[in-house]
């Protein structure tokens, strides 16, 4: 047997687990993102946020968006859809998507709150919204979602 047999397992494992935990799949693109939800029969959870500048937002990322449990349930639930507001220059978007960004925000997001998760259904519908809580944790967040979800089903 190849001595080098072991490792190489041992990295195709940790590769496969350490993909599926790297977070949601975010879409950038509302339009995809709804044909997406109609596909998969799912609803949509669309993240206003400002990734380089908003503590609440860099917050969320980190001890919510990022726990393995939450993004277990994330992946499995919804259709996540990211709008981003960056004001660093190393973060800047491209033009393209900054429009794409503004649109949502001028339908969605019109008082420019930072963050925002809105739940909608496949059509675009808000069915709950909700921003940082200080108090809850990724369980809360799931409980929270999915209270949200139940709405449009």
């Amino acid at each position: 047997m190849n001595k080098f047999a072991p490792l190489s397992i041992i990295l195709i494992f940790s590769f496969f687990c350490c993909y599926n935990a790297s977070g949601q799949d975010w879409k950038y693109d509302f339009e995809e993102a709804k044909l997406r939800a109609k596909t998969t029969d799912q609803n949509i959870v669309l993240f206003f946020t400002g990734s380089d500048w908003c503590p609440p937002c860099i917050r969320l990322e980190k001890n919510i968006f990022s726990d393995k449990e939450f993004i277990a349930f994330a992946n499995k639930q919804f259709v996540w859809v990211k709008a981003d507001f960056p004001k660093r220059k190393k973060n800047k978007l491209s033009l393209d998507q900054e429009k794409k960004n503004k649109k949502l925000a001028q339908k969605y997001n019109r008082k420019w709150i930072f963050p925002v998760i809105l739940v909608l259904d496949k059509e675009g519908t808000v069915l709950g919204a909700t921003g940082y809580r200080r108090r809850l944790d990724a369980k809360g967040y799931i409980s929270l979602l999915k209270s949200f979800d139940s709405f449009g089903r």
